[in-house]
């Protein structure tokens, strides 16, 4: 049963989430940043439930941008042991849900051979699943990753005149990925912060001052209320 207010014929097919606010959080309370991390777990496994219920196809989450290696170094080394214990004690329960999960990002740039392989066997167990895909947006840019696919292109000597849109989407790091309908941040932040920046030409964004720590399902399902109060032209004019 969809949450009340939600239209069953309009649900998106792809929501992506910038968690943000887990440093803030924590120091609101007297904690390490790190516990702030630690605490986002609850939210994002929440917001997965949710989603689930939604019947929603598509998630994607910022995990860690290829900017993050500029925080402190501690705080680093946490967030590379929490991902890798993320993958160890998770996934069997998201393969339990026919969840697909995968990884978009520069997989073999400073990140540990461990995570990798982790990484790497977590999408194996769960290659196969037919319900929703769960996306980590992990050492990741939005930038970094047009950067990569044109390159891609270059290597393969693909003429100027055949560097398309279309040639350079089939080179990004999940090309049969929808582009998201609907953009969420949290914490009160107004930047989309180098995230997905190809895919979200059209997506709706949705703006929160809810912390990441805090957030849950109930977040979510309202972000989908929004998104089908909006009207999507997409840069034509109502019929």
């Amino acid at each position: 049963m969809l949450p009340p207010g939600v239209d069953p014929d309009r649900i998106p097919a792809h929501i992506a989430c910038v968690m943000d606010g887990n440093g803030r959080w924590a120091t609101a309370r007297g904690l390490k940043r790190t516990d702030g991390h630690a605490a986002g777990e609850t939210a994002l496994f929440d917001t997965v439930e949710g989603a689930l219920d939604l019947g929603l196809r598509w998630l994607t989450v910022y995990a860690f941008s290829t900017e993050n290696w500029r925080r402190p170094a501690e705080e680093v080394r946490y967030l590379m042991g929490f991902n890798e214990r993320l993958l160890l004690t998770r996934r069997d329960e998201l393969n339990d849900k026919d969840v697909r999960v995968r990884f978009i990002g520069r997989r073999d740039w400073r990140v540990p051979k461990r995570v990798q392989r982790h990484i790497d066997a977590t999408e194996a167990l769960t290659e196969g699943n037919k319900g929703m895909t769960l996306t980590f947006a992990f050492n990741y840019g939005g930038r970094a990753e047009v950067v990569d696919a044109v390159q891609a292109l270059v290597r393969e000597g693909t003429a100027a005149d055949k560097l398309t849109e279309k040639a350079i989407r089939s080179r990004l790091y999940a090309p049969d990925m929808p582009d998201p309908d609907v953009v969420v941040r949290t914490s009160g932040e107004h930047r989309i912060s180098n995230f997905l920046l190809w895919e979200m030409a059209y997506s709706e964004l949705i703006f929160t001052e809810v912390l990441w720590p805090d957030f849950r399902r109930e977040h979510l399902f309202e972000a989908v209320r929004e998104f089908q109060r909006r009207e999507r032209r997409f840069g034509g004019v109502e019929a």
